[in-house]
Formats: C-alpha cells, structure tokens, sequence
C-alpha cells in the first residue's frame, strides 16, 4: 500500500522553476533641446570664450507679450465697459468712517486706561465709530498694564486646561513639543 500525502502536498508541483528577471528598459535620455533646435541662434562671445544660444517660444508670439507689445492691457485707460447693470453687491457698504479728532483718542486711552475690561477694542471701535485694527494700533496697553493683561488671561487658560482629559492634554503636549522642532 502506498503511502497517503496529505491533500495540500498533492496540489503543489514539484518540478523547479527558476525567477526569471523581466526585461528593463534602457532609461530615457531626452535629447538636447539646444542641439536638436533647428530655430535655434549661436553666437560665439569672444570676450567671454563662451556661446550664445537664442531659443525663440516654442509657441506663436501673443499680442499681448510684453516683449512685442511691452504696453499691457492692464495698463490701459479707463476700465473696459460693461454691458448691462452689474449684479448687486454681496456686502452692504459701510461707507467711510470719520476721521476722529487727537480729543477722541486721548478720551479713547483715558477709558482704556480706567478699565480695560470694560473698554475693550470692540467696545470703544463701537463707541468712536471705527475698527478695533486702529483701537489696537491707537491705545495698545503698555509696560506693567500689558504684563497684567497678558498674567491674567493666562491664569484663565491655565484654569480650562486643569479641566481637560488625559488624552487631550497629551495632544496639546505633542503639539508644543512638535512646534518646539519647526
């Protein structure tokens, strides 16, 4: 009697192959544009001991180049004219803000100064009918003021971030270190 093989032996040739290696291709050698160029112009520059090699645009010339036509259309008087009515605008026009008077900028630092949490950038923006940008650039709180703001509303950072979970300020903890390396 002969001896039975198990089924998964029985599947499997047994004759050897060999890896054969799959034919490669050369790589690519682009020729050179200068060389094969038949529009192209050589110049020998004497003084330098070196060649001029002019390539013109492989496309057509545009009208509008700078090089034939240095004048751009950009430049051009008036603007083009439209046809028809323009669509409406998207924003509505705020129209332009007075130009406060040095009164108005010394009562403006005057109520930062009194009380900073009350007379924000947005609150005196409001009140002297302008952009919290020029509060800012106008009354910027100074020296021990600033450092007092700046302790402060990190106290209250530090406070809701006592509050997070673990793995939340593990993130946090990541991303600090990760911007420690840029």
């Amino acid at each position: 009697m002969k001896p039975r093989l198990p089924l998964s032996l029985k599947l499997l040739p047994f004759s050897r192959s060999y890896a054969t290696r799959l034919p490669e291709r050369p790589p690519y050698r682009a020729p050179d544009p200068l060389v094969n160029n038949p529009h192209a112009t050589y110049q020998e520059l004497p003084d330098a001991n070196a060649t001029f090699i002019h390539r013109p645009p492989p496309t057509a010339p545009s009208p509008l180049s700078y090089t034939t036509a240095p004048a751009s259309p950009l430049l051009k008087d008036g603007p083009t004219p439209v046809a028809g009515p323009l669509p409406p605008s998207l924003r509505r026009d705020k129209g332009a803000r007075p130009r406060l008077s040095d009164e108005d900028i010394a009562k403006m630092r005057e109520l930062r100064r009194a009380d900073p949490q009350t007379w924000t950038r947005g609150a005196l923006a409001r009140q002297f009918n302008c952009t919290p940008w020029f509060v800012a650039k106008m009354i910027a709180l100074k020296g021990p003021e600033r450092k007092a703001a700046l302790e402060k509303r990190e106290k209250e950072h530090e406070a809701a971030r006592a509050k997070w979970g673990e793995r939340k300020s593990l993130q946090a903890d990541i991303r600090k270190k990760r911007k420690e390396f840029w």
